[in-house]
């Protein structure tokens, strides 16, 4: 007997074949039949007409590797259709994690969340997903930044042999554990010190266990050429598939640089080179606001930072610099400030750091200075940089899977607080919401395929992403007429319309819109066959 049948249902399959009508049969957690008319009994049957089903969708590049242990349920992923996410990505990843970097975390993560960390290899921290549960699966990539940070702290010195040899080994503990590949943040500390050699080598081990390269490059605007030519340099020496995260034009003065950019890629590929990428469909960024200050000022522990901010010299040359790159009162308008730690700052949430200085009378450089002391670095923005139209070429590029670029959020405290960027709760329905029902970018089956087999074939997962029999019901009904983000900058927590049923594993996890409480979500780990 069947355990559930949706009948009468518009099929997508995953594979980017045109819709066909019929009927869907689970089984436990594996799909058990796809047909026109299914016969038998089962002990639940939907009558879908009129309604849509495909894959769950798999989102690329995630953020959720701490907030699945204060969040298992994860409702602003699965409640977009999310049923199995990245993370570890821009190279910040939960495990492998020691040193004077676990015990930095574990005084931020107690301090902002209550929450401790008793873990440092990656098998351990999966473990604990496993046993608590999740309500969607997750698929582990090893940070660069975290075991740079681990093995050298905050030096902006090149690695030596030593150190090299430490990180090759957390890389490669952590590939034998189950992660997927390495990531690494170019643009954030400690990477950016970080020397191309350094990432060849540490590839190099992750592309022995059959490990993809994802990455956020040094510079995603005024040197975005030759960042796209450094990290496809090092996967060729690497011999390891590359992924190129969130890929975009930042800044109005690199916006005419698509062209290139896409022909640099696509030369690669058509050499068979195995490159890839991910992309939001926005085209504000969120970062930290600490990602404005130049390398140097990034160099050391948290403490020394922030004794760098306060001292006189290097204050005046940093507001000096920042004031440089940010010359109008738009360079400073376009930037929104996100979250902040203390309850002293609320306040400034949802204000433009143009909007700040003007309140406190001074210049915008001097006032993020100011905050930034006072959250101790611990402050998320929202960046306005990017153009509509490049967006929409990049997402309609074949090798251009959908991502997040984003954590499982929640609408309640402690994630549900802030003004979080969009993308958290509503990427996967602005895509078939926005670009495809009313723009008609791609078809429905194309977009489906970027979030369903595209990614699983970059993953080498074989058991999910597409419709299929012995395949694991990992799904979403949805209302193609009704499906669409709901979420805006001014009021982004709000979980989107048209998401009418979502299965995790066979086991509903959403249903008539509602988050059911259910955590059957699992680690997937990834071993060289």
């Amino acid at each position: 007997m069947n355990s559930l049948v949706f009948r009468n249902v518009v099929i997508y399959d995953g594979l980017g074949s045109d819709p066909c009508v019929g009927d869907v049969a689970i089984n436990g957690s594996y799909i058990c039949s796809v047909d026109t008319s299914i016969s038998g009994k089962s002990s639940k049957e939907i009558d879908a007409s009129g309604l849509a089903i495909c894959p769950g969708f798999i989102d690329i590049h995630g953020h959720s590797d701490y907030y699945l242990l204060i969040n298992p349920s994860a409702e602003a992923k699965v409640q977009q259709g999310i049923t199995t996410e990245v993370g570890g990505n821009c190279g910040y990843s939960a495990a492998p994690i020691r040193g004077s970097e676990l015990e930095s975390r574990q005084s931020l993560y107690k301090e902002q969340f209550d929450l401790k960390l008793s873990f440092e290899t990656l098998e351990d921290y999966l473990k604990i997903i496993e046993k608590q549960g999740t309500a969607l699966n997750y698929v582990p990539l090893i940070g660069h930044n975290t075991i740079r940070a681990s093995v050298m702290g905050g030096s902006a010195s090149p690695c030596n042999q030593k150190q090299l040899l430490e990180m090759e080994k957390l890389v490669d503990e952590g590939m034998r554990q189950g992660a997927f590949g390495l990531s690494t943040g170019l643009v954030y500390a400690p990477a950016n010190f970080a020397e191309s050699s350094e990432l060849v080598s540490l590839c190099k081990i992750a592309a022995k266990r059959g490990g993809f390269f994802a990455t956020h490059m040094r510079s995603e605007g005024d040197t975005l050429i030759e960042s796209i030519q450094e990290v496809l340099n090092i996967s060729k020496q690497a011999n390891i598939p590359l992924q190129i995260s969130h890929l975009k034009t930042a800044g109005e003065k690199n916006w005419n640089k698509l062209d290139a950019a896409f022909e640099i890629i696509e030369e690669h590929r058509n050499d068979g080179h195995d490159v890839t990428c991910d992309r939001y469909p926005y085209i504000a960024s969120n970062t930290h606001l600490s990602a404005l200050l130049s390398e140097w000022a990034q160099e050391g522990l948290l403490n020394e930072k922030i004794e760098r901010l306060l001292k006189k010299e290097t204050r005046e040359r940093l507001i000096s610099e920042l004031s440089t790159k940010r010359k109008t009162d738009k360079d400073w308008d376009n930037i929104l400030i996100s979250r902040v730690l203390t309850k002293k700052n609320k306040d400034v949430e949802g204000k433009t750091l143009f909007q700040l200085a003007k309140e406190k009378c001074k210049k915008p450089a001097e006032v993020t200075l100011d905050l930034l002391i006072e959250e101790k670095l611990n402050v998320e923005i929202i960046i306005f940089m990017m153009n509509e139209g490049n967006m929409r070429r990049i997402m309609k590029k074949d090798y251009t899977m959908v991502g997040s670029d984003a954590g499982a959020l929640t609408h309640k405290p402690p994630l549900g607080v802030g003004k979080p960027h969009p993308r958290n709760f509503g990427t996967f329905p602005q895509v078939l919401g926005s670009l495809v029902v009313k723009e008609k970018l791609m078809s429905m089956s194309e977009a489906i395929r970027k979030m369903t087999s595209l990614p699983c074939s970059r993953l080498g997962i074989k058991d999910r992403g597409t419709i299929a029999p012995r395949m694991k019901a990992d799904l979403v009904l949805f209302d193609p007429k009704k499906i669409q983000d709901k979420s805006t900058y001014e009021n982004p927590m709000v979980y989107p319309a048209g998401i009418k049923m979502v299965l995790v594993n066979g086991i509903a996890v959403v249903e008539d819109g509602v988050h059911t409480g259910a955590t059957p979500g699992v680690p997937l780990k990834k071993f060289l066959a």
